[in-house]
């Protein structure tokens, strides 16, 4: 199942402006840094024993939703952020959304056929971004990195637009500052951030959170049979009156088998409804669908949020977490940033104020880029990815405090994290992991290895407990207190369904 996004109750009138457009593309100045070419393929990643990982006792991954890494931090210090060639000085109000940098000069420009010229980046300060009009499935994909060049942002999102005078693609451009999404930023500034983090599959929201449980995106022609599945980047979703299962073996599987802990915990609880009201929409919430969950019995370790913060305050939390957020709190356009940071930050300061934080480390990602441009083009995988980069921040007592951490990772990359600490590094392998499926390679073989971001020698990190709903934000308009305000997202489905 696609979807579709409807902005119910919000009027867009800014977006009845065009963005200013150069007519000739700038000097490329520090782009010619960035690749122009197709990325290679990367190979394996040689894994050596951590001493003292089992420091780490309890690992929470934090999905969002929908952003790549320029988008949030493209104009991070130090980090392979937006081609500038020449930095901003000053800011001032930009005439549709957010703001416009005063004296800068970018080193990219992309085609932008629906207007004729190009269309280059530009601040955007908006809590809402109309991303609706950002086509983000695997063709989108395919189309924005456009063989290395990563220049099909624009053009490829104005497919079936007709109105020179609309924003249509030309939102992918928008960026947002630090000011914007202060907590984001003070995460990465003291701990890790991750640079050259990419979405695990060049696809959309369901097979990227299928990676993220089980490093395989698929379908299955049996119900029951973990070897009739086959890649693709386009698996089938389960609906209420088609609640296809996934055959396939997952990571709850071999953390079962080896008596580790886990939960999978759900905002507000899940939903089955095409009306994303409440609940987590089943396209972010596939473990249910997992056979090897019912056959094993997990099935009850995926949970309402509420038994997450319970389990913090007790200092009971599981080994494995996986946090999931409903649409109003994920960062999917346009939800409002300033609520999806909130979200966030609420589940970080919980881990930080429960006993478990010193032996805690949170794994804060987004499940796909949104349509959002990003300069760096991913590397070769297989035929499933990498897809386009997305933000990736590592938040422990033990994380190296203001490192950018600059190799290859994806949510494999957390997935082989969890098996080197709690599973002796035993990995989802056909061969040697009990319940044998047809995946084609064992991917933890190809990922980064993140316990490079990690000093386990340091004097343990505080906690660094923020404000959910930062005073100092620039978002446009000033949040409501307590940054509760709500944009409806309604998921429609749409094509197979």
């Amino acid at each position: 199942m696609k979807f579709r996004l409807v902005l119910v109750g919000t009027v867009l009138a800014a977006l009845a402006v065009a963005i200013p457009l150069a007519v000739n593309p700038p000097a490329h100045g520090l782009a010619s840094q960035h690749r122009t070419a197709a990325a290679p393929g990367i190979q394996k990643v040689k894994t050596a024993a951590v001493p003292d990982i089992q420091k780490i006792k309890h690992v929470i991954i934090l999905t969002m939703e929908n952003r790549s890494f320029d988008d949030y931090f493209g104009t991070y210090p130090g980090a392979d952020g937006i081609p500038f060639a020449a930095p901003p000085r000053v800011w001032r109000v930009h005439p549709i959304q957010g703001a416009a940098a005063e004296g800068v000069s970018y080193g990219v420009c992309l085609s932008d056929p629906l207007r004729g010229g190009c269309a280059q980046p530009y601040a955007d300060h908006s809590d809402s971004d109309p991303g609706l009009y950002l086509l983000h499935d695997n063709a989108a994909s395919i189309a924005d990195i456009n063989g290395g060049k990563m220049d099909g942002f624009v053009s490829h999102s104005e497919t079936g637009c007709t109105n020179p005078q609309s924003s249509c693609g030309l939102v992918a451009m928008g960026y947002h500052v630090e000011s914007d999404i202060p907590n984001y930023w003070a995460y990465a500034q003291h701990f890790v951030l991750l640079d050259h983090m990419f979405e695990s599959v060049d696809s959309w929201s369901l097979p990227a959170h299928l990676e993220e449980v089980s490093l395989w995106s698929a379908r299955c022609t049996s119900d029951t049979n973990p070897m009739s599945c086959v890649s693709t980047p386009d698996p089938a979703d389960r609906i209420s009156r088609r609640p296809t299962p996934f055959a396939w073996t997952d990571l709850t599987w071999l953390l079962h088998m080896h008596h580790v802990s886990w939960g999978y915990y759900l905002d507000n609880g899940a939903t089955f409804s095409t009306k994303s009201t409440d609940g987590v929409p089943t396209i972010w919430n596939p473990l249910p669908g997992f056979t090897d969950v019912g056959q094993d019995g997990q099935g009850g370790n995926v949970q309402n949020l509420s038994t997450f913060f319970a389990q913090a305050h007790a200092g009971t939390l599981p080994a494995v977490s996986w946090v999931i957020p409903q649409p109003a709190d994920s960062d999917h356009p346009p939800a409002r940033i300033s609520r999806g940071q909130a979200f966030v930050t609420s589940i970080i300061n919980a881990v930080m104020e429960s006993s478990d934080w010193s032996s805690s480390a949170i794994f804060l990602s987004w499940d796909d880029w949104g349509g959002f441009y990003d300069n760096v083009a991913p590397p070769n995988i297989d035929q499933l990815g990498y897809g386009i980069r997305v933000p990736g921040i590592i938040i422990s007592p033990y994380a190296r405090p203001g490192y950018i951490d600059h190799q290859a990772a994806s949510t494999d990359s957390f997935l082989k994290f969890i098996e080197d600490d709690f599973l002796g590094g035993a990995r989802l392998n056909p061969a040697t992991d009990g319940r044998p499926d047809s995946r084609p390679d064992v991917r933890e073989d190809f990922t980064g290895d993140l316990s490079s971001a990690f000093d386990f020698t340091q004097k343990p990190l505080p906690a660094m407990v923020l404000p959910t709903c930062p005073a100092t934000t620039a978002l446009v308009p000033t949040p409501k207190p307590g940054c509760d305000g709500y944009v409806l997202l309604d998921f429609k489905s749409w094509g197979d369904s």
